[in-house]
Protein backbone atom coordinates (compact mmCIF):
# COMPACT_ATOMS: atom_id res chain seq x y z
CA UNK A 1 0.00 0.00 0.00
CA UNK A 2 1.32 3.37 -1.10
CA UNK A 3 0.35 6.03 1.81
CA UNK A 4 0.58 9.34 0.81
CA UNK A 5 3.23 11.67 2.56
CA UNK A 6 0.14 13.30 5.43
CA UNK A 7 -1.00 9.68 6.15
CA UNK A 8 -1.56 8.43 9.85
CA UNK A 9 0.92 5.65 8.87
CA UNK A 10 3.40 3.70 6.95
CA UNK A 11 3.00 0.07 6.22
CA UNK A 12 4.84 -0.72 9.56
CA UNK A 13 2.71 1.30 12.09
CA UNK A 14 2.64 3.11 14.00
CA UNK A 15 -0.82 2.48 14.36
CA UNK A 16 -4.06 2.98 17.02
CA UNK A 17 -6.59 1.14 18.73
CA UNK A 18 -9.42 3.11 17.62
CA UNK A 19 -11.94 2.94 14.45
CA UNK A 20 -11.16 6.69 13.70
CA UNK A 21 -7.68 5.57 12.88
CA UNK A 22 -9.09 2.81 10.66
CA UNK A 23 -11.35 5.26 8.77
CA UNK A 24 -7.94 7.05 8.25
CA UNK A 25 -6.02 4.53 6.83
CA UNK A 26 -9.05 3.87 4.45
CA UNK A 27 -8.96 7.40 3.21
CA UNK A 28 -5.68 7.13 2.20
CA UNK A 29 -5.84 3.50 0.69
CA UNK A 30 -4.86 4.46 -3.09
CA UNK A 31 -6.52 0.32 -3.98
CA UNK A 32 -9.78 1.51 -2.22
CA UNK A 33 -12.02 2.17 -5.44
CA UNK A 34 -11.10 -1.58 -6.41
CA UNK A 35 -13.81 -2.63 -3.90
CA UNK A 36 -16.39 -1.29 -6.14
CA UNK A 37 -15.35 -4.41 -8.46
CA UNK A 38 -16.79 -7.19 -6.08
CA UNK A 39 -20.32 -7.71 -5.00
CA UNK A 40 -21.43 -6.90 -1.24
CA UNK A 41 -25.18 -8.25 -1.25
CA UNK A 42 -24.70 -7.99 2.52
CA UNK A 43 -23.30 -4.32 3.64
CA UNK A 44 -23.25 -5.30 7.37
CA UNK A 45 -21.28 -8.45 6.95
CA UNK A 46 -17.68 -8.64 6.98
CA UNK A 47 -16.37 -11.04 5.19
CA UNK A 48 -11.98 -12.38 5.77
CA UNK A 49 -12.35 -15.19 4.54
CA UNK A 50 -11.12 -14.42 0.88
CA UNK A 51 -7.97 -17.09 1.28
CA UNK A 52 -10.80 -19.66 0.96
CA UNK A 53 -12.77 -18.08 -1.14
CA UNK A 54 -12.38 -14.81 -3.10
CA UNK A 55 -15.46 -12.32 -3.46
CA UNK A 56 -17.83 -12.24 -6.48
CA UNK A 57 -16.24 -10.07 -8.99
CA UNK A 58 -19.05 -7.99 -11.00
CA UNK A 59 -16.99 -8.53 -14.22
CA UNK A 60 -17.73 -12.55 -13.68
CA UNK A 61 -21.35 -12.39 -13.88
CA UNK A 62 -21.22 -10.03 -16.89
CA UNK A 63 -18.63 -12.58 -18.79
CA UNK A 64 -20.64 -15.49 -17.81
CA UNK A 65 -23.81 -14.33 -18.71
CA UNK A 66 -22.69 -13.45 -22.25
CA UNK A 67 -20.58 -16.85 -22.25
CA UNK A 68 -23.71 -18.48 -21.86
CA UNK A 69 -26.71 -17.00 -23.37
CA UNK A 70 -24.39 -16.03 -26.27
CA UNK A 71 -21.68 -18.16 -27.03
CA UNK A 72 -23.06 -21.33 -25.78
CA UNK A 73 -26.85 -20.00 -26.33
CA UNK A 74 -26.15 -18.51 -29.73
CA UNK A 75 -23.17 -19.56 -31.37
CA UNK A 76 -23.26 -23.03 -29.75
CA UNK A 77 -20.52 -25.29 -30.79
CA UNK A 78 -18.81 -22.80 -33.19
CA UNK A 79 -17.56 -21.01 -30.05
CA UNK A 80 -14.80 -23.85 -29.78
CA UNK A 81 -13.18 -21.89 -32.53
CA UNK A 82 -13.79 -18.43 -31.20
CA UNK A 83 -11.99 -18.21 -28.32
CA UNK A 84 -12.90 -21.55 -26.24
CA UNK A 85 -10.10 -23.73 -27.56
CA UNK A 86 -7.14 -21.45 -26.25
CA UNK A 87 -8.62 -20.45 -23.26
CA UNK A 88 -7.04 -22.41 -20.89
CA UNK A 89 -3.17 -21.33 -22.41
CA UNK A 90 -4.42 -17.73 -22.48
CA UNK A 91 -5.62 -17.91 -19.19
CA UNK A 92 -2.47 -18.98 -18.05
CA UNK A 93 -0.48 -16.52 -19.97
CA UNK A 94 -2.56 -13.72 -17.42
CA UNK A 95 -1.72 -15.74 -14.98
CA UNK A 96 1.40 -15.94 -15.67
CA UNK A 97 1.83 -12.07 -15.49
CA UNK A 98 1.06 -12.45 -11.61
CA UNK A 99 4.16 -14.64 -10.73
CA UNK A 100 6.43 -13.89 -13.02
CA UNK A 101 6.31 -16.42 -16.29
CA UNK A 102 6.71 -15.28 -19.62
CA UNK A 103 3.97 -16.86 -21.79
CA UNK A 104 4.06 -20.38 -22.75
CA UNK A 105 4.77 -21.54 -19.27
CA UNK A 106 1.37 -21.93 -17.29
CA UNK A 107 -2.29 -23.37 -18.10
CA UNK A 108 -5.11 -23.37 -16.44
CA UNK A 109 -6.63 -26.76 -16.00
CA UNK A 110 -8.04 -29.76 -13.90
CA UNK A 111 -7.31 -29.47 -9.58
CA UNK A 112 -4.70 -28.60 -7.41
CA UNK A 113 -3.76 -31.59 -6.84
CA UNK A 114 -4.45 -33.42 -10.02
CA UNK A 115 -1.93 -30.58 -11.31
CA UNK A 116 0.52 -31.59 -8.37
CA UNK A 117 0.23 -35.31 -9.27
CA UNK A 118 0.70 -34.75 -12.60
CA UNK A 119 3.74 -32.23 -11.87
CA UNK A 120 5.43 -34.34 -9.26
CA UNK A 121 5.56 -37.75 -11.33
CA UNK A 122 6.61 -35.78 -14.00
CA UNK A 123 9.54 -34.25 -11.60
CA UNK A 124 10.52 -37.32 -10.25
CA UNK A 125 11.14 -39.17 -14.12
CA UNK A 126 13.67 -36.72 -14.85
CA UNK A 127 15.94 -37.59 -11.34
CA UNK A 128 14.94 -41.87 -11.36
CA UNK A 129 17.92 -42.41 -9.73
CA UNK A 130 16.37 -40.48 -6.61
CA UNK A 131 13.74 -41.57 -4.50
CA UNK A 132 13.25 -38.80 -1.46
CA UNK A 133 10.50 -36.10 -2.10
CA UNK A 134 11.11 -33.73 0.46
CA UNK A 135 8.08 -31.48 1.88
CA UNK A 136 6.95 -30.39 5.50
CA UNK A 137 4.48 -30.85 8.08
CA UNK A 138 3.40 -27.47 7.77
CA UNK A 139 2.39 -28.43 4.01
CA UNK A 140 -1.64 -28.61 3.50
CA UNK A 141 -2.30 -32.07 3.54
CA UNK A 142 -3.85 -33.01 0.48
CA UNK A 143 -0.58 -32.32 -0.91
CA UNK A 144 1.06 -34.51 1.94
CA UNK A 145 -1.99 -36.85 0.64
CA UNK A 146 -0.89 -37.02 -3.18
CA UNK A 147 2.58 -37.28 -2.19
CA UNK A 148 2.23 -40.13 -0.08
CA UNK A 149 -0.21 -41.58 -3.03
CA UNK A 150 2.88 -40.78 -5.15
CA UNK A 151 5.53 -42.95 -3.61
CA UNK A 152 3.05 -46.23 -2.90
CA UNK A 153 2.52 -46.33 -6.54
CA UNK A 154 6.40 -46.31 -7.68
CA UNK A 155 7.78 -48.79 -4.63
CA UNK A 156 7.82 -52.06 -4.36
CA UNK A 157 5.13 -53.29 -1.47
CA UNK A 158 4.22 -50.01 -0.34
CA UNK A 159 2.85 -49.83 2.58
CA UNK A 160 2.11 -46.07 3.94
CA UNK A 161 4.62 -43.97 1.72
CA UNK A 162 7.45 -46.58 2.57
CA UNK A 163 8.28 -49.99 1.36
CA UNK A 164 9.33 -53.43 2.53
CA UNK A 165 11.90 -55.57 1.22
CA UNK A 166 15.53 -54.61 0.69
CA UNK A 167 14.28 -51.90 -1.94
CA UNK A 168 13.67 -48.85 0.00
CA UNK A 169 11.34 -47.27 -2.99
CA UNK A 170 10.33 -44.07 -2.47
CA UNK A 171 10.02 -42.35 0.57
CA UNK A 172 8.35 -38.89 1.63
CA UNK A 173 10.56 -36.83 3.96
CA UNK A 174 8.98 -34.17 6.65
CA UNK A 175 10.83 -31.14 7.45
CA UNK A 176 9.55 -30.25 11.15
CA UNK A 177 8.70 -27.30 12.64
CA UNK A 178 8.70 -26.60 16.55
CA UNK A 179 6.26 -23.86 16.66
CA UNK A 180 3.44 -24.97 14.30
CA UNK A 181 4.37 -21.66 12.88
CA UNK A 182 7.55 -21.29 11.04
CA UNK A 183 9.24 -24.37 9.44
CA UNK A 184 12.92 -25.75 11.06
CA UNK A 185 14.81 -24.02 8.19
CA UNK A 186 18.28 -25.01 9.95
CA UNK A 187 17.09 -28.24 9.15
CA UNK A 188 16.74 -27.50 5.69
CA UNK A 189 20.04 -27.40 4.11
CA UNK A 190 21.07 -31.39 5.79
CA UNK A 191 17.69 -33.01 4.86
CA UNK A 192 18.34 -32.10 1.06
CA UNK A 193 20.72 -34.68 0.31
CA UNK A 194 21.78 -36.61 -2.92
CA UNK A 195 19.27 -38.78 -2.77
CA UNK A 196 16.75 -35.85 -2.70
CA UNK A 197 14.35 -36.07 -6.46
CA UNK A 198 11.84 -33.02 -5.37
CA UNK A 199 11.29 -30.51 -2.75
CA UNK A 200 8.06 -29.41 -2.65
CA UNK A 201 6.21 -26.71 -0.37
CA UNK A 202 3.64 -24.11 -0.53
CA UNK A 203 5.19 -20.74 -0.61
CA UNK A 204 2.51 -19.44 2.26
CA UNK A 205 1.54 -22.08 4.34
CA UNK A 206 -1.66 -22.20 4.73
CA UNK A 207 -1.97 -22.35 8.37
CA UNK A 208 -0.32 -19.71 9.95
CA UNK A 209 0.52 -17.27 6.70
CA UNK A 210 4.44 -18.15 6.78
CA UNK A 211 6.12 -17.32 3.37
CA UNK A 212 8.89 -19.37 2.21
CA UNK A 213 12.26 -17.54 0.60
CA UNK A 214 11.76 -18.95 -2.57
CA UNK A 215 14.19 -18.05 -4.27
CA UNK A 216 16.66 -18.86 -1.85
CA UNK A 217 14.97 -22.44 -1.37
CA UNK A 218 15.10 -22.83 -5.01
CA UNK A 219 18.50 -22.72 -5.50
CA UNK A 220 19.45 -24.77 -2.22
CA UNK A 221 17.52 -27.36 -4.04
CA UNK A 222 19.71 -27.41 -7.48
CA UNK A 223 22.80 -26.73 -6.03
CA UNK A 224 22.08 -30.16 -4.65
CA UNK A 225 20.50 -31.95 -7.75
CA UNK A 226 16.82 -31.73 -6.61
CA UNK A 227 14.07 -30.14 -8.73
CA UNK A 228 11.32 -27.57 -6.77
CA UNK A 229 7.79 -27.69 -6.98
CA UNK A 230 5.98 -24.81 -5.10
CA UNK A 231 2.08 -24.49 -3.92
CA UNK A 232 1.30 -21.21 -4.74
CA UNK A 233 -2.51 -21.39 -3.46
CA UNK A 234 -2.13 -18.98 -0.62
CA UNK A 235 0.30 -16.49 -2.41
CA UNK A 236 -0.80 -16.01 -6.32
CA UNK A 237 -2.37 -12.48 -6.55
CA UNK A 238 -1.01 -11.09 -3.69
CA UNK A 239 2.46 -11.82 -2.92
CA UNK A 240 5.01 -10.88 -6.14
CA UNK A 241 6.67 -13.69 -7.74
CA UNK A 242 9.55 -13.59 -10.23
CA UNK A 243 9.12 -17.85 -11.28
CA UNK A 244 11.35 -17.42 -14.50
CA UNK A 245 13.84 -15.13 -12.99
CA UNK A 246 14.30 -17.58 -9.94
CA UNK A 247 14.29 -20.78 -11.99
CA UNK A 248 11.50 -22.39 -10.41
CA UNK A 249 11.22 -25.87 -12.11
CA UNK A 250 7.50 -26.57 -11.65
CA UNK A 251 4.47 -24.63 -9.45
CA UNK A 252 0.92 -25.27 -9.14
CA UNK A 253 -2.00 -23.08 -7.95
CA UNK A 254 -5.72 -22.81 -6.87
CA UNK A 255 -7.32 -19.91 -8.45
CA UNK A 256 -10.57 -19.97 -6.32
CA UNK A 257 -9.26 -18.14 -3.35
CA UNK A 258 -7.35 -14.32 -4.06
CA UNK A 259 -7.75 -14.61 -7.59
CA UNK A 260 -11.36 -15.09 -6.91
CA UNK A 261 -12.05 -17.61 -9.61
CA UNK A 262 -15.23 -18.91 -7.72
CA UNK A 263 -15.95 -22.40 -6.18
CA UNK A 264 -14.34 -25.30 -8.17
CA UNK A 265 -12.56 -22.74 -10.81
CA UNK A 266 -9.96 -24.70 -12.26
CA UNK A 267 -6.21 -25.10 -10.88
CA UNK A 268 -3.21 -23.77 -12.99
CA UNK A 269 0.36 -25.59 -13.64
CA UNK A 270 3.56 -24.16 -14.29
CA UNK A 271 6.31 -26.12 -16.04
CA UNK A 272 9.72 -23.71 -16.82
CA UNK A 273 10.37 -23.78 -20.59
CA UNK A 274 13.84 -25.57 -20.13
CA UNK A 275 12.19 -28.65 -19.12
CA UNK A 276 8.96 -28.36 -21.09
CA UNK A 277 10.47 -30.73 -24.12
CA UNK A 278 11.69 -33.01 -21.50
CA UNK A 279 8.60 -34.25 -18.88
CA UNK A 280 5.32 -35.50 -20.54
CA UNK A 281 2.46 -35.99 -17.55
CA UNK A 282 1.92 -38.85 -16.66
CA UNK A 283 -1.95 -38.66 -17.54
CA UNK A 284 -2.07 -38.82 -20.94
CA UNK A 285 -5.18 -37.30 -22.82
CA UNK A 286 -7.12 -36.14 -26.25
CA UNK A 287 -6.38 -32.33 -25.00
CA UNK A 288 -2.71 -32.74 -24.70
CA UNK A 289 -2.35 -34.50 -27.74
CA UNK A 290 -0.18 -33.44 -30.66
CA UNK A 291 -3.09 -33.37 -33.21
CA UNK A 292 -5.94 -33.75 -30.89
CA UNK A 293 -8.83 -33.93 -34.47
CA UNK A 294 -6.79 -36.61 -36.42
CA UNK A 295 -7.86 -39.31 -33.77
CA UNK A 296 -4.79 -41.54 -34.00
CA UNK A 297 -5.16 -44.51 -31.67
CA UNK A 298 -1.09 -43.47 -30.55
CA UNK A 299 -0.57 -40.69 -28.03
CA UNK A 300 1.81 -37.92 -29.58
CA UNK A 301 2.99 -35.41 -26.72
CA UNK A 302 1.95 -31.46 -27.94
CA UNK A 303 4.64 -29.55 -27.99
CA UNK A 304 4.95 -26.93 -25.19
CA UNK A 305 3.17 -26.71 -22.22
CA UNK A 306 0.11 -28.21 -23.82
CA UNK A 307 0.99 -31.48 -23.14
CA UNK A 308 -0.19 -31.16 -19.50
CA UNK A 309 -3.55 -30.72 -20.24
CA UNK A 310 -5.90 -33.91 -20.34
CA UNK A 311 -9.50 -34.04 -21.22
CA UNK A 312 -12.01 -31.30 -22.29
CA UNK A 313 -12.19 -28.00 -20.16
CA UNK A 314 -15.00 -26.26 -17.97
CA UNK A 315 -15.23 -23.90 -20.34
CA UNK A 316 -17.81 -21.33 -18.36
CA UNK A 317 -15.41 -21.64 -15.29
CA UNK A 318 -12.29 -20.47 -17.55
CA UNK A 319 -14.02 -17.87 -18.77
CA UNK A 320 -15.31 -16.26 -15.61
CA UNK A 321 -11.76 -16.70 -14.03
CA UNK A 322 -10.40 -14.70 -17.13
CA UNK A 323 -12.61 -12.09 -16.10
CA UNK A 324 -12.16 -12.23 -12.59
CA UNK A 325 -8.20 -11.24 -13.36
CA UNK A 326 -8.30 -8.18 -14.61
CA UNK A 327 -9.07 -5.90 -11.40
CA UNK A 328 -5.90 -7.91 -10.16
CA UNK A 329 -3.75 -7.10 -13.56
CA UNK A 330 -5.34 -3.82 -13.37
CA UNK A 331 -4.26 -3.15 -9.31
CA UNK A 332 -0.81 -4.10 -10.15
CA UNK A 333 0.74 -6.93 -7.50
CA UNK A 334 3.46 -4.79 -6.13
CA UNK A 335 0.98 -2.29 -4.43
CA UNK A 336 -1.43 -5.10 -3.72
CA UNK A 337 1.35 -6.78 -1.87
CA UNK A 338 1.92 -3.46 0.20
CA UNK A 339 -1.29 -3.19 1.17
CA UNK A 340 -1.68 -6.63 2.44
CA UNK A 341 1.77 -6.42 4.52
CA UNK A 342 -0.22 -2.81 6.16
CA UNK A 343 -3.28 -4.67 6.64
CA UNK A 344 -1.54 -7.84 8.72
CA UNK A 345 0.51 -5.42 10.16
CA UNK A 346 -2.51 -3.75 11.57
CA UNK A 347 -3.94 -6.82 12.73
CA UNK A 348 -1.40 -8.01 14.36
CA UNK A 349 -1.25 -4.77 16.17
CA UNK A 350 -4.82 -5.15 17.08
CA UNK A 351 -4.30 -8.89 18.41
CA UNK A 352 -2.02 -7.54 20.67
CA UNK A 353 -4.13 -4.19 22.00
CA UNK A 354 -7.64 -5.90 22.16
CA UNK A 355 -7.16 -9.60 22.27
CA UNK A 356 -4.62 -10.78 24.39
CA UNK A 357 -6.68 -10.19 27.06
CA UNK A 358 -8.87 -12.84 26.26
CA UNK A 359 -5.91 -15.64 26.19
CA UNK A 360 -5.70 -15.14 22.26
CA UNK A 361 -1.99 -15.08 20.66
CA UNK A 362 -1.02 -14.52 16.79
CA UNK A 363 -0.05 -17.92 15.44
CA UNK A 364 1.54 -16.30 12.18
CA UNK A 365 5.29 -14.80 11.43
CA UNK A 366 5.49 -11.63 13.41
CA UNK A 367 8.07 -9.98 10.21
CA UNK A 368 5.50 -8.63 8.04
CA UNK A 369 8.56 -10.18 5.40
CA UNK A 370 7.87 -13.91 6.32
CA UNK A 371 4.09 -13.50 6.22
CA UNK A 372 1.32 -14.07 3.56
CA UNK A 373 -1.82 -11.86 3.36
CA UNK A 374 -3.64 -13.70 6.32
CA UNK A 375 -2.98 -14.52 10.03
CA UNK A 376 -4.10 -16.84 12.76
CA UNK A 377 -5.11 -16.36 16.07
CA UNK A 378 -4.67 -19.26 18.38
CA UNK A 379 -7.23 -20.08 21.32
CA UNK A 380 -8.42 -22.53 23.25
CA UNK A 381 -11.81 -21.85 21.82
CA UNK A 382 -11.02 -21.31 18.30
CA UNK A 383 -13.63 -23.14 16.97
CA UNK A 384 -17.10 -21.98 19.39
CA UNK A 385 -15.65 -18.40 18.86
CA UNK A 386 -15.34 -19.29 15.08
CA UNK A 387 -19.18 -20.40 15.15
CA UNK A 388 -20.58 -17.39 16.99
CA UNK A 389 -18.53 -14.78 14.84
CA UNK A 390 -20.44 -16.26 11.48
CA UNK A 391 -23.97 -16.87 13.30
CA UNK A 392 -24.40 -14.11 15.60
CA UNK A 393 -21.51 -11.18 14.93
CA UNK A 394 -21.77 -10.89 10.64
CA UNK A 395 -18.11 -11.89 10.61
CA UNK A 396 -17.19 -14.95 8.39
CA UNK A 397 -13.67 -15.92 9.24
CA UNK A 398 -12.79 -19.93 8.97
CA UNK A 399 -11.32 -22.06 11.85
CA UNK A 400 -8.32 -24.38 11.14
CA UNK A 401 -7.48 -27.29 13.78
CA UNK A 402 -6.94 -27.02 16.37
CA UNK A 403 -6.94 -23.91 17.98
CA UNK A 404 -6.68 -21.20 14.63
CA UNK A 405 -9.04 -18.53 13.51
CA UNK A 406 -7.72 -17.75 10.13
CA UNK A 407 -8.45 -14.58 8.93
CA UNK A 408 -7.98 -13.53 5.19
CA UNK A 409 -7.00 -9.62 3.86
CA UNK A 410 -7.78 -9.59 0.50
CA UNK A 411 -6.08 -6.18 -0.45
CA UNK A 412 -8.88 -5.33 -3.40
CA UNK A 413 -12.29 -5.50 -1.11
CA UNK A 414 -10.87 -5.63 2.62
CA UNK A 415 -10.91 -2.11 4.53
CA UNK A 416 -8.47 -0.89 7.54
CA UNK A 417 -12.44 -0.45 8.52
CA UNK A 418 -13.04 -3.84 8.15
CA UNK A 419 -10.25 -5.10 9.79
CA UNK A 420 -11.14 -2.95 12.93
CA UNK A 421 -14.86 -3.96 12.94
CA UNK A 422 -13.78 -7.61 12.93
CA UNK A 423 -11.33 -7.41 16.01
CA UNK A 424 -14.29 -5.32 17.54
CA UNK A 425 -16.77 -7.63 17.34
CA UNK A 426 -14.28 -10.66 18.25
CA UNK A 427 -13.58 -8.62 21.52
CA UNK A 428 -17.77 -8.78 21.99
CA UNK A 429 -18.00 -12.07 21.70
CA UNK A 430 -15.28 -12.76 24.51
CA UNK A 431 -16.93 -9.81 26.89
CA UNK A 432 -20.14 -11.47 26.42
CA UNK A 433 -19.06 -15.02 26.39
CA UNK A 434 -21.46 -15.75 23.00
CA UNK A 435 -19.21 -18.74 22.61
CA UNK A 436 -20.33 -20.36 25.44
CA UNK A 437 -23.85 -21.35 23.54
CA UNK A 438 -22.11 -23.11 20.98
CA UNK A 439 -21.59 -26.81 20.96
CA UNK A 440 -17.80 -28.65 20.88
CA UNK A 441 -19.51 -31.02 18.00
CA UNK A 442 -17.87 -29.31 14.68
CA UNK A 443 -19.91 -28.58 11.24
CA UNK A 444 -18.56 -30.84 8.08
CA UNK A 445 -16.91 -27.22 6.80
CA UNK A 446 -15.00 -24.98 8.68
Amino acid sequence: MTLHDDSPSTSAGPFAPDHDFALALDAHDELAPFRHHFVFAEPDLIYLDGNSLGRLPKAAIQRARHAIEEEWGRDLIRSWNRGWWDAPLRVGDAIGELIGAAPGQVIVSDTTSINLYKLALAALSLRPERKHILTDTLNFPSDAYILQGIANLLSPSPLHGQSLGSDPGYTVQYLGSDDGITPNLDQLTTAITDQTALVTLSHVVFKSGYLYDMRAITELAHRKGALVLWDLSHSVGVIPMALDDWQVDFAIGCTYKYLNGGPGSPAFLYVNRRLQDWVTSPIWGWWGQRAPFDFELDYLPAPGIRRFLVGTQPILSLLTLEAALEPIRQAGIERIRRKAICLTEYAAYLTEHLLTPFGFSLASPRDPARRGAHISLRHPEAYRITRALIEEMRLIPDFRAPDNIRLGFAPLYVSFSDVWQAFDRIRTVMLKKRYQAYPHARLTVT
